[in-house]
């Protein structure tokens, strides 16, 4: 099938995830909302045909609920997200993968459609790229890497998926977008879920 995705994730320990949330939910609360996101990551992805590969934060876990046998595992590598996107998947295409998509754990709304979807429109496009209601993104995917479109200023504010699109469009790319969705990052973000603890 010659396709990877990329899933990224921040090693679950307490304090150092989901940060915006634990300001006035506690830093329990957030490590617990963190987990159940990472399940649920999970969960949308098991059956999917795709490689998949999990890049860590921190420390590659052997021992964690990504199976081994299904997943291949990495250290992130780079000095910011972008960097560490760009690495993760310039490597992957470096290995032969026709095209990779790349995606975090903090969608609650994501589906395997969605996921599918990004790979289809990346038979046709540059670039596929799953904007976030919180002008992020979730997925982003191609096949070959362009670092350009990693190089932002500063990531998590509102508009990384804006200028992100802007790097793509100056590189003269084309691209897609798949549907928009909800990023838990605060905690507004946890109504109409049952992810509040």
């Amino acid at each position: 099938m010659n396709k990877l995705l990329i899933i990224f994730v921040k090693n679950p320990e307490l304090g150092r995830v989901k940060t915006r949330l634990a300001r006035s939910l506690g830093d329990d609360v957030a490590l617990a909302i963190y987990l159940r996101l990472l399940t649920h990551t999970q969960e949308v992805i098991e059956d999917l045909a795709f490689d998949k590969a999990v890049y860590y934060s921190k420390f590659v876990d052997s021992e964690d609920n990504w199976e081994n046998k299904r997943y291949e595992k990495y250290l992130q590598k780079g000095a910011d997200l972008g960097d560490k996107m760009f690495h993760a998947i310039s490597e992957s295409l470096a290995k032969g993968y026709e095209s990779v998509c790349l995606i975090g754990t903090d969608i609650y709304e994501l589906t395997a459609d969605v996921i599918k979807d990004g790979f289809i429109k990346l038979e046709t496009h540059d670039v596929v790229i799953g904007p976030a209601k919180d002008g992020g993104y979730y997925l982003i995917g191609m096949k070959k890497a362009y670092p350009e479109i990693f190089d932002l200023h500063q990531w998590g504010i509102s508009n990384v998926f804006s200028e992100t699109v802007k790097r793509i469009e100056n590189k003269g790319l084309t691209y897609a977008q798949t549907k928009l969705l909800n990023d838990i990052d605060e905690p507004e973000d946890l109504k109409g879920t049952d992810l509040a603890v």
